[in-house]
């Protein structure tokens, strides 16, 4: 499972932080003494109780979910930090510490506020590492952002995610024409038979990043299904549309795919359909550029895929 092994890579600070805590929970029973039952606060155990583990859980989401870094190494501190005060304030509930001890008291005080301000500045620069990972997804998501929604393969939208977008530009961009382009590989389930299902899958994640990278900045990709992908154009006539649709095409061309075991050149063709229209609506111009494409179709004679060593 991916969010394990990159919890491996952070083990260090996991033992650390945890470590303290329990090195924390040793001390406490060293030099405290229990309480009885009846002094026990069960409404703070569960308060302090609930926000140790929620910070606990919180650490190890983002610890499973991030590479080594600064903004990783700020957040865990900072969240290590109010985990651990409200750790020992949570053993204060069962635990009574003799008043020379000054330790107890500092880590409820001082970790909490130190822990607040590191992650604080986390959260700065995670802020800032966010607004450079939206402008390299930009051609991915646009202004709408659900994981649920992705495909896991070609890690683009897929249909569901394409109809959102199309309402959603229709309502950022009123009237004016949105165009859409589909996209299809020609022949893709001959290339499946003859080359294996691993080797179609590794083709539709390069052909979507080739799609991306020869697009406009506005404008965004998604695998609608198979091997057919729809291009979402903003503010984009039907002629500018015809356009790159072209260039697409020279684009996919030119493009030397590269077989996985042997190495082999696998060059590629794609059919375009083009639909642009101010009115229609989201269903509407899926439906018109999926009927473009298949009237296009029809005039395909040449076969897709060819080898050069």
């Amino acid at each position: 499972m991916v969010m394990f092994s990159t919890l491996a890579l952070h083990r260090h600070k996991l033992v650390l932080i945890f470590g303290l805590a329990i090195a924390g929970l040793v001390a406490n029973w060293l030099v405290g003494t229990p309480k009885q039952w009846e002094e026990i606060d069960w409404l703070d155990v569960v308060g302090e109780g609930g926000t140790a583990v929620a910070l606990a859980v919180w650490m190890v989401l983002i610890l499973g979910s991030r590479p080594n870094g600064r903004v990783t190494d700020l957040l865990t501190l900072g969240l290590g930090f109010m985990f651990l005060a409200m750790w020992q304030d949570n053993l204060d509930e069962f635990i009574r510490i003799p008043a020379e001890q000054w330790w107890d008291q500092w880590l409820e005080s001082a970790a909490m506020p130190f822990g607040g301000i590191l992650l604080t500045y986390g959260l700065v620069h995670w802020h800032s590492e966010q607004l450079a990972i939206n402008r390299q997804l930009r051609k991915r998501e646009r202004t709408f952002r659900e994981h649920r929604l992705v495909d896991q393969l070609t890690q683009i939208g897929h249909a569901g995610y394409l109809k959102e977008q199309l309402v959603n530009i229709r309502e950022q961009y009123g009237e004016s024409s949105v165009a859409l382009i589909m996209v299809d590989i020609d022949r893709f389930g001959d290339f499946n038979r003859q080359y294996g299902h691993r080797e179609g899958d590794s083709l539709l994640s390069e052909l979507s990043e080739l799609l991306m990278l020869n697009l406009r900045d506005q404008d965004l990709v998604c695998r609608y299904a198979a091997d057919r992908f729809a291009v979402v154009l903003p503010e984009t006539s039907q002629t500018r549309a015809l356009q790159l649709a072209s260039e697409l095409k020279r684009a996919v061309s030119a493009f030397a795919y590269k077989h996985k075991e042997s190495g082999v050149t696998l060059y590629q063709s794609i059919s375009t359909g083009v639909a642009a229209d101010s009115g229609l609506q989201a269903d509407q111009l899926i439906q018109a550029a999926n009927n473009d494409l298949e009237q296009r179709r029809l005039s395909l004679t040449s076969g897709s895929v060819q080898v050069r060593v």
